[in-house]
């Protein structure tokens, strides 16, 4: 009996064994295949949407994800097409994401938007940027009245060029009041309005100043259109050839239609008119190339258009026929607003030419010097007081001569006015013409000139103009004067790497890096008499310091000619060893002693290139009238108690800097631009110029060196202008 228990007992336990065996190998089997199952399913889910950078591992239930992500989206997006395969809780993140050292670093880009009302800081920078400190240096350095800061951080190492940008950005934030800058590695694009075509030249010189090495500048920078007042154009055609005198336009496509129809004409070198606010109609453009093109079918004459009213001109020697069908022809396409007046001249009053003339010269230093004749005491001191309100100075006297023509002292009055716009010129007035000659800074003063006679004697005065636009003294350009021009160069020669042969005067090394800067600052400053010195240490006999110094002076001049800069004005001379600016005992001394200085010989610029003479412009003077009968006369009446300081324009302001001397014997007809604004429109009452001269009435006390001249009155100099 027990040996028959034990063997059953026996047999229960190894069939409970065997089954036992038989479940967990069919367990093993089912988790093997599920592991594997379940690794073979997300890796090509993977791999199927990009992700092949992760490597997939199986425990039990559980999907293991290594791998290095290359940013935290891609390791996000792993996970999620993981979670999409099996159970998102059976997944395991233990993948890694890219270090940002191993990244690419963002475009770290800033923009400042100034305005009046503040200024905003908007974009993307580098962590290390001390943003607390732009704000305050910002607040500080422009008094704006609120600084936004809306940047962006991003811990990323900083570029190359990037803090050379942003600090040439903020100084340029200082520099203009309304500008959006853009700011990039090694690159400021800036954006900016100014307030007139002056303070956009001066902007952008400033800028080209500060801009530091390794940054690129592109800027954008615009100025509003003037008002040009009255909206004027003149055009020419005689023995000098078609022309314009005057040229304004209101919009592009009216200045391209105006110019073609010059050109059509047979203007040759035609400028572009000058675009700005102001014009009396929208069809402007229509009624100037009219008008233009009634002057070229008549072969010869003039037109002027001061705003709406359009004045033709036409010689003697037109025919009257001709000159009648081109007048009523140009009176039926001409729009509505505008009103023609006509006149063919006739062969003029040999009376009325005579002694008479009145001139005045403005000197470089503003001293204006007057002759001629006048017709009484009264209109004497008129146009004394004129005179003295404008100019600095004034010099010479007029006699006083009742035989001149009606209208004579309005004349010199006018004449006057337009000598002040200039910066140095002269003036002649004679019974048929006023000559107006000099230099201005403004290319636009020929075309102020021509609108103001125009509107103050009437659209068909007779006038000629040769008025020279000089560069050097354009305050947009914001040119060097000569000081300055030295003082660049001298700056280039210290930091220079331009050597010598010993004891030779033949250059060592290369020249080449200097030479370019100085062509950069002789672009500017050739037309101002230089020199090249040479100077020495005091090793070597006198003579022969004397000698080297010379030869040195003129192996730089000859370099920089080779390298195509203008040479023309420089002049090489050489000191030896008598200008030492260092002690001669040391080799640091005499290695300073060494050198070549540039010098300024004259604080004028020379004008080499030959000029045209000025040519008469065709028109009409104006007559004066029978004794019975009044005279028309474009200009407006006069109030009794006239005052002459306001009525022809602002007060000069007082003693300019010294220019160039500018007179010789040819003078051209210099650009065109916008008008100085006007006060008397030609549509107003007409009036004789005899009876315009008898309205005045003007107390003037004359000063003497006993009697100290009276205070300013609110028309004089430092009063509103009008």
């Amino acid at each position: 009996m027990p040996r028959r228990r034990l063997a059953s007992s026996i047999t229960t336990l190894l069939a409970l064994s065997a089954a036992g065996g038989l479940c967990w190998l069919g367990a093993d089997t089912a988790a093997s295949y599920i592991e594997q199952r379940s690794r073979q399913d997300v890796e090509q889910a993977l791999q199927a949407s990009g992700q092949d950078w992760v490597s997939v591992a199986t425990d039990g239930l559980q999907v293991r994800l290594t791998g290095t992500a290359p940013t935290e989206v891609d390791r996000f997006r792993a996970m999620t097409q993981a979670g999409t395969v099996v159970d998102p809780s059976r997944v395991v993140d233990a993948m890694t994401i890219a270090s940002a050292e191993a990244m690419a670093p963002p475009d770290f880009k800033a923009e400042l938007l100034r305005n009046d009302e503040g200024i905003s800081l908007i974009g993307l920078v580098p962590a290390s940027t001390d943003r607390n400190g732009l704000v305050r240096m910002l607040r500080s350095e422009t008094a704006a009245p609120q600084v936004t800061d809306l940047l962006e951080t991003a811990d990323y190492a900083v570029p190359e060029g990037w803090d050379a940008a942003m600090q040439y950005g903020l100084r340029a934030a200082q520099m203009a009041p309304r500008a959006k800058i853009s700011i990039q590695p090694g690159r400021v694009t800036i954006s900016a309005i100014t307030d007139s075509r002056d303070d956009k030249g001066r902007l952008e010189t400033a800028l080209r100043k500060a801009l530091p090495a390794g940054v690129d500048l592109v800027t954008d920078i615009s100025a509003p259109r003037p008002v040009i007042a009255p909206f004027a154009l003149r055009f020419v055609m005689d023995g000098g050839g078609a022309r314009f005198e005057a040229c304004a336009a209101d919009t592009e496509e009216g200045r391209d239609r105006i110019v073609a129809a010059a050109m059509k004409a047979g203007a040759a070198d035609v400028p572009a008119c000058t675009l700005g606010l102001g014009a009396p109609s929208p069809d402007w453009a229509d009624a100037a190339a009219a008008a233009i093109g009634a002057v070229a079918g008549l072969g010869q004459g003039a037109v002027t258009l001061s705003d709406a009213d359009v004045f033709v001109t036409a010689p003697p020697g037109v025919d009257k026929a001709t000159f009648d069908t081109a007048v009523a022809g140009l009176q039926r396409v001409l729009p509505p607003v505008f009103s023609l007046q006509s006149e063919l001249e006739t062969a003029p009053d040999k009376a009325l030419q005579g002694p008479a003339e009145f001139t005045a010269t403005l000197s470089d230093a503003q001293v204006l010097s007057m002759e001629g004749r006048i017709s009484d005491e009264r209109m004497r001191e008129t146009v004394d007081s004129v005179a003295r309100a404008r100019f600095p100075t004034v010099q010479g006297s007029l006699t006083n001569d009742p035989s001149v023509p009606g209208g004579w002292t309005v004349r010199v009055i006018g004449a006057l006015e337009a000598l002040n716009t200039l910066e140095a010129g002269s003036v002649r007035v004679t019974p048929d013409l006023i000559r107006v000659t000099g230099t201005s800074g403004d290319p636009a003063t020929p075309e102020g000139v021509a609108a103001r006679l125009a509107e103050r004697l009437g659209p068909g005065a007779r006038y000629e103009l040769a008025i020279r636009y000089d560069r050097r003294l354009d305050s947009a350009l914001n040119l060097p004067d000569g000081p300055e021009c030295v003082r660049q160069l001298n700056i280039v020669m210290s930091e220079s790497e331009i050597g010598f042969e010993p004891s030779k005067a033949a250059i060592a090394g290369d020249p080449a890096p200097t030479l370019d800067r100085l062509a950069g600052i002789m672009a500017e400053c050739a037309d101002f008499q230089l020199e090249a010195g040479g100077h020495t240490d005091t090793q070597g006999s006198e003579g022969f310091n004397a000698d080297l110094s010379r030869g040195r002076a003129q192996a730089l001049v000859a370099a920089m000619a080779d390298a195509g800069i203008d040479v023309t004005n420089m002049t090489a001379r050489g000191y030896g060893e008598s200008q030492p600016i260092a002690s001669n005992e040391t080799e640091e001394g005499r290695e300073e002693n060494r050198r070549i200085e540039f010098r300024l010989l004259s604080d004028y610029p020379v004008r080499s290139a030959p000029l045209p003479a000025p040519v008469t412009l065709s028109g009409v003077t104006a007559e004066p009238a029978p004794p019975d009968q009044p005279a028309e006369d474009p200009i407006g009446p006069l109030q009794p108690d006239f005052n002459p300081a306001p009525m022809f324009g602002p007060v000069r302001p007082d003693a300019a800097a010294p220019q160039p001397q500018m007179f010789g014997p040819d003078i051209p007809q210099a650009s065109i631009g916008p008008m100085a604004p006007a006060t008397v429109g030609a549509s107003e009452v007409f009036q004789t110029l005899d009876e315009r001269e008898e309205n005045i009435r003007l107390p003037v006390q004359t000063p003497t060196p006993e009697t100290p001249r009276p205070a300013p009155r609110p028309d004089e100099e430092g009063a509103p202008a009008e």
